[in-house]
């Protein structure tokens, strides 16, 4: 009998044979993608466990930099603020490893373009001739240094490679950034402004929107100069006098002010507010020197009252003040003389003033050339009762607050994280 081995018979009896390899390649694929995504969510996770411990450590950096990128008082950048950051950051640790800090930088931080421009210039600019917006823009010869950028990283000691040694990865790099920004004082610590008086933007700012220290005001005159505040949100008129007889000569606000939200004003005149302000004024100065103030800043462009919105602080100089009763005895009560008190500012100052004339008009005419005081339309300073006329400082000025208002020339001391 012969035999016969079809061609179908042949190929079946070879069909095992070359499955089996198949087979082979395919579980080495799977085994291979089994430890790649093994090594995806373990050494993944381990990686977001120390990225974020890095931001951590960033954003410490950034943040402690920049709360001291100025001197106490505000009146220059503090040459040791990026160390400040470098050991905060390193204070950090990632992964029981202190984080290492590749950059630690002081300098400029635009919100319209996004970024962050390093730069080591310790002179502080001129806050009194750039509105807000300038400030914003970058200017390699006038630098606003307003911000800390803080760079960390794990290079040395790499973060450690699990699963994704099989891989032949021995560990990772990772690094983290942060900026922080500090800009002008918005948010109001209790106790951070001095009396219950609001100023308006419009007082303390020139045609072009510019602060400027260069004119002084009164109030009131006319609905954009300045009002009563109780310092409460949330409320419409601050009409109680014995509430604000309260609050004047005292601690100053009681609680936390922030910007963007109103407070309650009054622009009608509180008498015997105004008296307990007056007394106070005369027992600081014996109106001899200037009393210096740090008070709110309010915009007034719908007028004063009931309530306004909080748009920042400003510290001004009380120069003089006019009583209910002294409307008809400037012969009396006009100036004589007016220096710096101990407590002043010292910058732009015109210069101490003495007139000893017995024609109080004339004393008066003096002392309002002397020191540009003007009315909203540019003329000079009336004899008013009831009227603080005061001069906006051009000094650098303590730090308060949290970032978040207006150039008004006060610093905010607590910074935000903006990238």
């Amino acid at each position: 009998m012969k035999l016969h081995r079809s061609r179908r018979s042949g190929w079946r009896h070879g069909a095992p044979g070359r499955q089996g390899g198949v087979s082979i390649v395919l579980m080495a694929l799977a085994l291979f993608m089994l430890l790649a995504f093994t090594a995806l969510s373990v050494d993944g996770g381990n990686l977001f466990v120390a990225k974020n411990e890095l931001h951590n450590a960033a954003d410490a950096g950034s943040l402690a930099g920049a709360r001291m990128l100025y001197t106490a008082d505000g009146s220059s950048v503090n040459p040791g603020a990026n160390q400040i950051a470098t050991d905060a950051a390193q204070a950090n640790n990632s992964q029981n490893t202190p984080s290492e800090v590749i950059s630690a930088l002081r300098g400029h931080w635009s919100f319209a373009n996004r970024t962050f421009t390093p730069d080591d210039s310790l002179e502080p600019v001129n806050l009194t001739t750039k509105t807000t917006e300038e400030l914003d823009q970058y200017d390699p010869f006038d630098p606003f240094i307003n911000a800390v950028e803080v760079v960390t990283a794990r290079e040395q000691t790499q973060v450690e490679a699990f699963f994704g040694r099989v891989l032949g990865f021995e560990g990772y790099d990772v690094t983290a950034r942060s900026v922080a920004y500090i800009g002008f004082a918005g948010t109001l610590r209790p106790e951070d402004v001095d009396q219950p008086i609001a100023l308006c933007r419009q007082a303390l700012e020139n045609p072009d929107g510019n602060y400027s220290c260069n004119v002084g005001r009164f109030i009131p005159e006319g609905d954009q100069t300045g009002g009563w505040t109780n310092f409460e949100h949330g409320q419409s008129g601050a009409t109680n006098a014995n509430e604000l007889r309260n609050l004047v000569c005292g601690d100053g606000n009681p609680n936390e002010m922030h910007y963007g939200e109103d407070i309650a004003t009054n622009n009608g005149q509180v008498q015997s507010a105004f008296s307990d302000l007056y007394d106070c004024w005369v027992e600081a100065t014996d109106r001899e020197v200037v009393w210096t103030l740090t008070l709110p800043v309010i915009d007034c462009e719908d007028g004063v009252a009931p309530s306004n919105p909080l748009v920042g602080a400003v510290t001004v100089n009380i120069v003089w003040m006019v009583s209910n009763a002294q409307e008809n005895k400037i012969d009396e009560f006009a100036p004589q003389q007016m220096g710096l008190g101990p407590d002043a500012e010292d910058v732009e100052w015109p210069g101490d003033w003495e007139n000893t004339s017995t024609d109080g008009e004339a004393r008066w005419d003096d002392f309002v050339d002397h020191f540009s005081l003007q009315n909203q339309n540019g003329g000079p300073a009336d004899w008013r009762k009831m009227s603080i006329y005061f001069l906006p400082s051009c000094d650098y000025h303590e730090p308060k607050g949290q970032t978040g208002g207006e150039n008004f020339g006060i610093l905010a001391r607590i910074p935000v994280l903006v990238d």
